[in-house]
């Protein structure tokens, strides 16, 4: 019902210009005059190109995790998520020299809290180990994030591989207000700069690729939001240390 009555209020505005504006009256159409001309997008800053990325920066292929044993059974149920986050994280580091594009410059000093515990301790930023099989095999991948701040964090998707290596097969930075995770498929919800809707950034499995590939960007409202009530703030954040 409420549904029903938003969209008649959307629908009253575009009603009542329509009279206001005279489009038509009992004699038929008639001129309003120009009404403007389209215009064909501009193209800011054409001389400007961004460095392609290194070797070691291309997406589209899953990544080893160096440092890190072969895992015998092809399970990460028995996989300490704190130790491959950290493998990940350092490995990521020094491809990286603080640029930032693999991962966040703060992110090591953060690792630095968890401690030789299977959880990592009481302050530890990494997130509890979700295992979800996200590329239809069977067999549950690993899903957890490291919180850097109040706010970002650093999303990654782990794998065995059929050599039993540890591989990630997605690394994402962001405000995860929300994740969500379906069969092949992994939803990232973040907020935008319009504080009544969210971004939904979907991932699939790419089976060619062996990764999660970016399939879906959609927009969404805030859920159990009224019309005027912004999105709860994000509660993605370290929650820890």
């Amino acid at each position: 019902m409420r549904s029903i009555l938003r969209r008649s209020r959307a629908l009253l505005p575009a009603a009542a210009l329509a009279v206001i504006a005279g489009c038509a009256d009992v004699e038929g159409l008639r001129n309003d005059g120009d009404l403007g001309t389209a215009r064909a997008p501009r193209t800011l800053w054409k001389e400007f190109r961004p460095d392609p990325p290194a070797p070691g920066q291309r997406s589209g292929a899953a990544t080893a995790v160096p440092g890190l044993a072969k895992v015998p059974d092809l399970s990460m149920k028995g996989v300490n998520a704190v130790d491959v986050v950290r493998a990940d994280i350092t490995a990521a580091t020094a491809a990286d020299a603080g640029t930032g594009r693999l991962v966040d410059p703060r992110a090591i000093q953060r690792l630095a809290l968890c401690t030789q515990a299977v959880d990592g301790g009481p302050d530890c930023p990494v997130r509890p180990a979700v295992l979800a099989d996200v590329t239809g095999n069977g067999v549950p991948e690993l899903i957890t994030a490291l919180d850097i701040d109040g706010r970002v964090s650093e999303l990654r998707v782990y794998t065995v591989q059929d050599d039993g290596t540890i591989a990630r097969v997605l690394s994402r930075r962001g405000v995860l207000e929300g994740v969500e995770v379906a069969a092949e498929h992994l939803a990232v919800r973040e907020p935008t700069s319009n504080p009544k809707k969210v971004s939904i950034s979907d991932y699939v499995w790419d089976p060619e690729a062996g990764i999660m590939n970016l399939s879906q960007l959609t927009l969404d409202e805030c859920p159990g939001q009224g019309d005027t009530s912004p999105c709860p703030a994000a509660g993605a954040g370290a929650r820890k240390g």
